[in-house]
């Protein structure tokens, strides 16, 4: 019995080499080694460019730093070199308010002692004889409590002394009926109803005077006598409210 062949079925003759596939695969092991070692060296010079690019920039900013931090710090001494300096300006301008202020008192109080003098020695521009010149009083840190200060003059001939007596009066308001207080019995300084004076120009009359819970002032009246050859008499009333403002 025989065996026919097909004619679509063809036979190849392959030529068999030993040892060209493990030459082959060693070639692309070598190659891929290769590959993979020139990647790698690639992406390491590549890093430290890198690298070294971030340690410039971190070195850079670093300095950036520095001299920001010494500009802040120069500012803030400047700052406070400023403010020291206004606080020096306002001392020293609060110290002359200060004293521009008790310069215009004194010239103030020069000026009424100026005027008061002038009056003492000019008789043709006011009354001759003796005068009521002032009334102040002045506020205590006790409650209701004063100082006073009555100043009595004599006008024109001042060639002799001229004597007298004074009597001062607190007129005022108790219970919404009018009372008047003589100063003795509200200042222990005073003893009599009528305080005596003697003086050739002027003589002033100083104390303390409490006024009484209850009594509202309203004026106080001031009445000076003189005796002897120079006999007048000088009367003067000040409002309360306006010696308690001064």
């Amino acid at each position: 019995m025989s065996t026919s062949r097909k004619p679509s079925e063809e036979y190849v003759v392959v030529r068999h080499r030993p040892g060209r596939r493990l030459r082959r695969t060693t070639i692309l092991l070598i190659f891929s080694v290769g590959c993979a070692v020139l990647g790698y060296a690639v992406g390491l010079a590549q890093g430290g460019f890198r690298f070294s690019s971030v340690l410039q920039s971190r070195n850079s900013l670093v300095e950036e730093l520095d001299s920001l931090h010494e500009d802040f710090q120069n500012a803030q001494q400047r700052l406070v070199t400023l403010e020291r300096g206004h606080q020096i300006d306002e001392l020293a301008l609060s110290q002359a308010r200060r004293s521009i202020a008790a310069l215009e008192r004194e010239i103030i109080s020069l000026k009424a002692d100026l005027t008061f003098y002038r009056n003492i020695m000019a008789p043709s521009e006011i009354s001759d004889g003796l005068q009521v010149d002032r009334l102040t009083l002045s506020a205590m840190r006790e409650p209701r409590r004063f100082g006073f200060k009555l100043v009595l003059t004599q006008v024109g001939d001042n060639s002799s002394y001229i004597g007298g007596v004074v009597a001062v009066n607190v007129i005022g308001l108790r219970d919404g009926l009018k009372e008047v207080i003589a100063l003795r019995d509200l200042s222990e300084d005073i003893i009599d109803l009528g305080v005596k004076f003697r003086f050739r120009y002027f003589q002033e009359f100083e104390g303390y005077l409490t006024v009484p819970e209850g009594f509202e002032p309203v004026e106080v009246q001031v009445v000076a006598q003189a005796q002897g050859r120079k006999s007048s008499q000088a009367e003067r009333t000040f409002e309360w409210m306006q010696l308690t403002e001064n």
